[in-house]
């Protein structure tokens, strides 16, 4: 059945066209869904020339590796080693799940199960970040200026939720025994800290100067 009904989230239709899979979630009823399958149905079978799109090209499929791959270049010559770090790390796990097929062939539900499955075995809050790097990889895709990928797949995922934590601070007082209990080396270490107030990253990239 290409049109159907999951509890809590609304309708959606899910069919196949030569070989690739077109899906759109969550419309409020049946009606809305069956609506939006037919203008899809007709979009996919009688695409627009391109000359009739004002001269546009039309968005083209690629593979996700590939795709993954020019995200990376962008994310390390853009962004920190750490954000560039998190990225390589997660990629490297959608790839070996997802590397050897095109970007139209990820459906939502399959990003979805993966989800599901990274939250079962983590945590909602891994799961989460997953989500929002998978999302921003396909809007690199999608942003005009590149026009690699026709739809983010990803749009019709919701995060999950998450038990709020208050971050705990520690009092002065504790503070003062971590730094008493320390040896004098590592509270000489430590010292510099509390009174910098800088990072750890930070602190370790200073060095020692006898120039006045």
């Amino acid at each position: 059945m290409s049109v159907y009904s999951k509890r809590g989230k609304g309708w959606r239709y899910d069919f196949t066209h030569k070989g690739v899979r077109h899906t759109e979630a969550w419309f409020k009823n049946k009606r809305e869904a069956m609506q939006a399958e037919a203008r899809k149905r007709e979009e996919v079978k009688n695409p627009v020339p391109a000359a009739a799109q004002g001269g546009q090209e039309e968005p083209t499929d690629m593979g996700f590796l590939e795709l993954v791959n020019l995200r990376l270049d962008h994310v390390k010559a853009y962004n920190s080693v750490r954000h560039y770090t998190d990225h390589l790390y997660l990629a490297r796990r959608w790839v070996a799940r997802w590397g050897q097929i095109k970007c139209s062939e990820l459906t939502t539900t399959m990003i979805q199960t993966y989800l599901i499955q990274r939250r079962r075995q983590t945590s909602p809050y891994t799961a989460n970040k997953e989500l929002r790097y998978l999302r921003a990889l396909y809007n690199f895709g999608v942003d005009p200026k590149r026009g690699w990928v026709s739809h983010n797949t990803t749009l019709g995922i919701d995060f999950f939720p998450v038990e709020k934590r208050i971050k705990y601070v520690p009092p002065k007082e504790d503070v003062l025994k971590v730094i008493l209990a320390a040896d004098p080396e590592m509270q000489d270490y430590l010292w510099t800290i509390a009174f910098t107030m800088g990072r750890m990253s930070e602190i370790n990239r200073l060095t020692c100067s006898n120039t006045l």
